[in-house]
């Protein structure tokens, strides 16, 4: 196997060279005509005002071109396309239609809500150990963001942060064509897991590194160190958050974290039985965009059944 690690440090570090004023516009434009890149939606739109590369994938947007949806839904967290989304049937979500990842693998051992170590469990008792009400479901989005794409991600709700879990993996591309061929995917690459609870429950979003994403930062996480050297394969890192009886409150649309090229964000929550997305698979979304119809706030609603 090539040493994607390895490639996806030295391309960062071509990211933050600095280029002469005279050559970033030739460079820069080369790549906004190759990924089809909209400046006029960037904060700042003059190519030789940003100093690198790595200065251009993360430049911010103006924030009128993302309206964020207030309303009872959960809204992107980034601009890209959806690769697949649904109810969570037991321990099992789908990357891509027709092949599957372990959520317990991907998520870890449920060890948020203790300080215990927990061995691997039935995925049925993993499935229910992560819903704080009995009679609610357990739901996925995967966004996939492309190189040209904005690379910022987003708060998709309003929620509290308690825990993050980062695991050592694998840098494998996440395209789309690679998730088809390659089962749990998600589950050997690098990535950063936040955990905590929303008003229906269980929230998590997870930041899935990728070839040439060899960073990835999170506004609130100043200890999270990506793609660094010496980690032992299959390790993981863990952070508490809470202090004081309570997490990191961030807010719906709130700027969450970026990547220094394009990768994936995987939401997996909570919510009531009745919740219902209004995605297509392939489908282009949009930051604040709602994912789903508007919820219910009634809690008379039948039990959700785990397939």
């Amino acid at each position: 196997m090539l040493p994607l690690k390895t490639l996806s440090r030295v391309w960062g570090w071509v990211n933050n060279i600095d280029l002469p004023v005279w050559a970033r516009r030739p460079i820069l434009s080369l790549y906004v005509r190759s990924f089809g890149c909209d400046l006029s939606e960037a904060v700042e739109e003059d190519l030789k005002q940003y100093r690198n590369l790595g200065e251009f994938f993360r430049r911010a947007i103006k924030t009128a071109v993302r309206p964020i949806d207030f309303g009872n839904c959960v809204v992107s967290p980034a601009d890209g396309k959806v690769m697949h989304y649904g109810r969570v049937e037991k321990d099992h979500l789908e990357q891509v239609k027709g092949v599957t990842y372990s959520l317990q693998t991907f998520l870890g051992p449920n060890t948020w809500q203790t300080y215990n170590q927990i061995e691997k469990v039935s995925d049925d008792v993993y499935h229910k150990s992560l819903l704080h009400n009995p009679n609610n479901c357990l739901y996925h989005c995967i966004v996939y963001l492309a190189p040209g794409d904005y690379h910022r991600f987003h708060s998709p709700v309003n929620w509290e942060v308690q825990f993050r879990r980062h695991f050592s993996g694998e840098l494998l591309s996440v395209r789309p064509s690679i998730a088809r061929r390659i089962a749990g995917l998600f589950s050997l690459n690098e990535r950063a897991v936040y955990v905590g609870k929303w008003h229906h429950g269980f929230f998590s979003l997870a930041a899935v590194g990728a070839t040439n994403v060899g960073s990835i930062k999170v506004s609130f996480d100043k200890d999270l160190a990506t793609n660094v050297k010496g980690w032992k394969k299959g390790t993981h890192h863990e952070h508490r958050f809470i202090r004081d009886s309570s997490g990191i409150h961030v807010k719906k649309g709130e700027f969450f974290g970026e990547f220094n090229l394009g990768s994936t964000v995987v939401l997996v929550f909570e919510a009531p039985s009745d919740f219902s997305f209004k995605l297509r698979t392939e489908q282009k979304i949009q930051v604040g965009q709602s994912l789903n119809h508007c919820m219910s706030e009634s809690n008379d609603l039948p039990n959700c059944t785990i397939h």
